[in-house]
Protein backbone atom coordinates (compact mmCIF):
# COMPACT_ATOMS: atom_id res chain seq x y z
CA UNK A 1 0.00 0.00 0.00
CA UNK A 2 0.89 3.55 -0.42
CA UNK A 3 0.61 6.48 1.65
CA UNK A 4 1.06 9.87 1.10
CA UNK A 5 3.27 11.72 2.97
CA UNK A 6 3.26 15.08 1.32
CA UNK A 7 2.57 16.24 -2.20
CA UNK A 8 4.42 13.95 -4.70
CA UNK A 9 6.48 12.14 -1.54
CA UNK A 10 5.05 8.25 -0.54
CA UNK A 11 6.19 5.34 1.37
CA UNK A 12 5.21 2.28 0.03
CA UNK A 13 4.90 -0.63 2.79
CA UNK A 14 5.11 -4.42 2.29
CA UNK A 15 4.01 -7.51 5.03
CA UNK A 16 7.22 -9.02 3.94
CA UNK A 17 10.03 -7.79 6.37
CA UNK A 18 7.28 -4.75 7.18
CA UNK A 19 9.96 -2.70 4.54
CA UNK A 20 9.50 0.16 3.10
CA UNK A 21 10.48 2.20 0.13
CA UNK A 22 9.97 5.24 -0.80
CA UNK A 23 9.50 7.62 -4.02
CA UNK A 24 9.46 11.44 -4.66
CA UNK A 25 8.23 13.06 -7.52
CA UNK A 26 9.34 16.41 -9.21
CA UNK A 27 8.40 17.72 -12.12
CA UNK A 28 11.01 16.35 -14.24
CA UNK A 29 12.35 13.19 -12.48
CA UNK A 30 11.48 10.88 -10.00
CA UNK A 31 13.80 9.47 -7.12
CA UNK A 32 13.04 5.62 -6.26
CA UNK A 33 14.27 4.76 -2.56
CA UNK A 34 15.39 1.40 -2.45
CA UNK A 35 14.67 -0.90 -4.92
CA UNK A 36 13.73 -3.93 -2.84
CA UNK A 37 14.52 -7.50 -1.59
CA UNK A 38 14.38 -9.33 -5.38
CA UNK A 39 13.65 -8.73 -8.74
CA UNK A 40 9.76 -9.68 -8.44
CA UNK A 41 9.97 -7.36 -5.69
CA UNK A 42 11.82 -4.98 -7.60
CA UNK A 43 9.33 -5.34 -10.33
CA UNK A 44 6.43 -4.84 -8.62
CA UNK A 45 7.74 -1.74 -7.10
CA UNK A 46 8.59 -0.71 -10.38
CA UNK A 47 5.05 -1.12 -11.55
CA UNK A 48 3.61 0.73 -8.83
CA UNK A 49 5.54 3.96 -9.84
CA UNK A 50 4.35 3.96 -13.15
CA UNK A 51 0.69 4.22 -11.48
CA UNK A 52 1.96 7.44 -10.00
CA UNK A 53 3.99 8.79 -12.47
CA UNK A 54 5.55 8.21 -15.83
CA UNK A 55 8.47 10.22 -15.01
CA UNK A 56 12.39 9.02 -15.69
CA UNK A 57 13.61 7.87 -12.62
CA UNK A 58 16.39 7.48 -10.61
CA UNK A 59 17.52 4.70 -7.79
CA UNK A 60 18.84 5.31 -4.15
CA UNK A 61 20.60 1.87 -2.54
CA UNK A 62 20.17 3.95 1.25
CA UNK A 63 22.81 0.34 2.58
CA UNK A 64 24.24 -2.70 1.65
CA UNK A 65 21.79 -4.96 3.01
CA UNK A 66 20.14 -7.85 0.77
CA UNK A 67 16.58 -6.55 1.07
CA UNK A 68 17.44 -3.19 -0.53
CA UNK A 69 19.52 -3.66 -3.22
CA UNK A 70 18.57 -7.36 -5.53
CA UNK A 71 15.35 -5.74 -6.81
CA UNK A 72 17.74 -2.72 -9.49
CA UNK A 73 17.72 -4.80 -12.17
CA UNK A 74 13.85 -4.35 -12.53
CA UNK A 75 14.26 -0.38 -12.92
CA UNK A 76 17.15 -0.32 -14.99
CA UNK A 77 18.15 1.56 -17.56
CA UNK A 78 18.76 4.20 -14.96
CA UNK A 79 21.01 5.85 -12.60
CA UNK A 80 22.13 4.56 -9.42
CA UNK A 81 22.81 6.33 -6.55
CA UNK A 82 24.73 4.84 -3.30
CA UNK A 83 27.84 5.52 -0.71
CA UNK A 84 30.85 4.86 -2.45
CA UNK A 85 31.17 2.36 0.51
CA UNK A 86 27.74 0.95 -0.37
CA UNK A 87 29.30 0.24 -3.88
CA UNK A 88 32.51 -1.58 -2.90
CA UNK A 89 30.49 -4.12 -0.37
CA UNK A 90 28.15 -4.80 -3.82
CA UNK A 91 31.40 -5.65 -5.82
CA UNK A 92 32.53 -7.36 -3.10
CA UNK A 93 30.41 -9.10 -0.91
CA UNK A 94 26.72 -9.02 -2.86
CA UNK A 95 26.75 -12.92 -3.20
CA UNK A 96 27.84 -13.28 1.30
CA UNK A 97 24.85 -10.79 1.65
CA UNK A 98 22.53 -13.08 -0.84
CA UNK A 99 23.66 -15.91 1.02
CA UNK A 100 22.04 -13.48 4.58
CA UNK A 101 18.85 -13.22 2.79
CA UNK A 102 19.02 -17.39 2.00
CA UNK A 103 19.65 -18.37 5.58
CA UNK A 104 16.41 -15.48 6.52
CA UNK A 105 14.63 -17.36 4.20
CA UNK A 106 15.42 -20.86 4.96
CA UNK A 107 14.77 -20.24 9.18
CA UNK A 108 11.55 -18.90 7.80
CA UNK A 109 10.25 -21.33 5.65
CA UNK A 110 9.79 -19.44 2.51
CA UNK A 111 11.63 -21.77 -0.46
CA UNK A 112 9.26 -19.20 -2.63
CA UNK A 113 11.04 -15.84 -1.53
CA UNK A 114 14.54 -17.47 -1.77
CA UNK A 115 14.10 -18.83 -5.39
CA UNK A 116 13.33 -15.14 -6.22
CA UNK A 117 16.32 -13.92 -4.01
CA UNK A 118 18.59 -17.04 -5.36
CA UNK A 119 18.24 -15.69 -9.29
CA UNK A 120 18.29 -12.08 -8.53
CA UNK A 121 21.15 -9.90 -10.47
CA UNK A 122 23.37 -8.10 -7.81
CA UNK A 123 23.63 -4.20 -9.80
CA UNK A 124 26.71 -2.35 -9.32
CA UNK A 125 25.84 2.07 -8.13
CA UNK A 126 26.78 4.25 -11.37
CA UNK A 127 26.93 6.90 -8.75
CA UNK A 128 28.56 7.21 -5.78
CA UNK A 129 28.51 10.12 -2.90
CA UNK A 130 30.84 10.02 -0.08
CA UNK A 131 29.35 13.21 2.37
CA UNK A 132 26.06 15.08 0.32
CA UNK A 133 24.49 15.23 -2.84
CA UNK A 134 22.04 17.53 -4.02
CA UNK A 135 19.39 15.84 -7.05
CA UNK A 136 17.31 18.31 -8.91
CA UNK A 137 14.27 16.66 -9.62
CA UNK A 138 12.86 19.38 -11.43
CA UNK A 139 10.75 22.51 -9.13
CA UNK A 140 12.27 20.01 -6.28
CA UNK A 141 15.45 19.00 -4.67
CA UNK A 142 16.45 16.16 -2.75
CA UNK A 143 19.92 15.94 -0.65
CA UNK A 144 21.29 12.60 -0.50
CA UNK A 145 23.39 12.31 3.19
CA UNK A 146 26.10 10.12 4.59
CA UNK A 147 25.28 11.41 8.20
CA UNK A 148 27.76 8.87 9.35
CA UNK A 149 28.27 5.04 10.25
CA UNK A 150 25.86 3.19 12.00
CA UNK A 151 23.64 0.58 10.42
CA UNK A 152 26.68 -0.30 8.40
CA UNK A 153 28.92 2.05 7.65
CA UNK A 154 27.47 3.12 4.24
CA UNK A 155 24.40 4.37 5.34
CA UNK A 156 22.85 7.30 3.14
CA UNK A 157 19.24 9.13 3.70
CA UNK A 158 17.28 11.18 1.64
CA UNK A 159 16.20 14.68 2.91
CA UNK A 160 13.68 16.74 1.31
CA UNK A 161 13.85 20.32 2.73
CA UNK A 162 10.80 21.67 1.19
CA UNK A 163 8.64 19.03 2.89
CA UNK A 164 10.83 18.03 6.03
CA UNK A 165 10.87 14.45 4.67
CA UNK A 166 14.11 12.57 5.52
CA UNK A 167 13.89 9.13 3.95
CA UNK A 168 16.00 7.07 6.68
CA UNK A 169 16.99 3.72 5.45
CA UNK A 170 17.41 1.34 8.38
CA UNK A 171 19.39 4.15 10.49
CA UNK A 172 15.85 4.61 11.66
CA UNK A 173 12.93 1.40 12.77
CA UNK A 174 9.60 1.25 13.57
CA UNK A 175 8.17 -1.58 14.83
CA UNK A 176 11.16 -3.45 15.94
CA UNK A 177 14.40 -2.72 17.40
CA UNK A 178 17.32 -1.12 14.99
CA UNK A 179 19.61 -4.31 13.44
CA UNK A 180 22.84 -4.30 15.08
CA UNK A 181 24.72 -6.28 13.02
CA UNK A 182 28.04 -8.14 12.52
CA UNK A 183 28.36 -4.81 9.75
CA UNK A 184 27.34 -2.36 12.08
CA UNK A 185 28.58 0.93 14.25
CA UNK A 186 26.83 0.96 17.62
CA UNK A 187 29.76 2.97 19.29
CA UNK A 188 29.08 5.67 16.47
CA UNK A 189 25.68 5.11 15.42
CA UNK A 190 23.95 6.95 18.26
CA UNK A 191 25.80 10.55 16.49
CA UNK A 192 25.04 9.63 13.50
CA UNK A 193 21.40 9.53 14.25
CA UNK A 194 22.32 13.13 15.79
CA UNK A 195 23.41 14.25 12.69
CA UNK A 196 20.45 13.20 11.39
CA UNK A 197 18.20 14.51 13.65
CA UNK A 198 19.85 18.29 12.94
CA UNK A 199 18.54 17.72 9.61
CA UNK A 200 14.93 19.11 11.89
CA UNK A 201 12.93 16.39 9.96
CA UNK A 202 9.24 16.84 10.90
CA UNK A 203 8.76 13.34 9.12
CA UNK A 204 11.11 10.01 9.54
CA UNK A 205 10.43 7.14 6.76
CA UNK A 206 12.03 4.31 8.07
CA UNK A 207 13.41 1.22 5.94
CA UNK A 208 10.95 -1.02 8.18
CA UNK A 209 8.15 0.39 9.46
CA UNK A 210 5.65 2.95 9.64
CA UNK A 211 6.74 6.63 9.35
CA UNK A 212 7.23 8.57 12.13
CA UNK A 213 7.56 11.95 13.65
CA UNK A 214 10.62 13.53 15.06
CA UNK A 215 10.14 12.86 18.75
CA UNK A 216 9.51 9.14 17.80
CA UNK A 217 13.38 9.34 15.91
CA UNK A 218 14.70 10.67 18.77
CA UNK A 219 13.89 8.20 21.00
CA UNK A 220 16.51 5.66 19.03
CA UNK A 221 19.24 7.66 19.66
CA UNK A 222 19.09 7.66 23.25
CA UNK A 223 18.42 3.83 23.57
CA UNK A 224 21.16 3.21 21.43
CA UNK A 225 23.41 5.46 23.68
CA UNK A 226 22.69 3.01 26.64
CA UNK A 227 23.55 0.02 24.00
CA UNK A 228 26.92 2.30 23.22
CA UNK A 229 27.59 2.23 27.15
CA UNK A 230 26.89 -0.96 27.55
CA UNK A 231 29.00 -2.20 24.93
CA UNK A 232 32.41 -0.20 26.34
CA UNK A 233 31.70 -1.70 29.78
CA UNK A 234 31.66 -5.10 28.13
CA UNK A 235 34.55 -4.46 26.39
CA UNK A 236 36.61 -3.06 29.15
CA UNK A 237 35.66 -6.26 31.18
CA UNK A 238 33.11 -4.27 33.72
CA UNK A 239 29.94 -6.28 33.39
CA UNK A 240 29.40 -9.65 31.91
CA UNK A 241 27.56 -9.85 28.42
CA UNK A 242 24.55 -11.51 30.03
CA UNK A 243 24.63 -8.31 32.36
CA UNK A 244 24.80 -5.82 29.23
CA UNK A 245 21.42 -7.89 27.85
CA UNK A 246 19.75 -7.34 31.14
CA UNK A 247 20.30 -4.20 31.15
CA UNK A 248 19.80 -3.54 27.42
CA UNK A 249 16.60 -1.51 26.66
CA UNK A 250 16.04 -3.77 23.79
CA UNK A 251 14.67 -7.75 24.05
CA UNK A 252 18.03 -9.99 24.36
CA UNK A 253 17.12 -12.03 20.24
CA UNK A 254 18.02 -8.36 19.47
Amino acid sequence: RWIEIADGVLARRYVELDQTLGLVVGAEHCLVVDTGRDEVHGAEMASAVREVTPLEWTALITHSHWDHFFGTASFLPCAVWAHERCRAVLADKAEDMRARGLRHYAAAGRPDLAAHLETARSILPTAVLTSDVRLDLGGRSVVLVHPGRGHTSNDVVAHLPDTGVLFAGDLVEQGAPPVIGDDAFPLEWPATLDALLALEPAVVVPGHGEPVDHAYARRQPDELSIVAELVRAVAAGQISVGDAIGRSPYPEDA
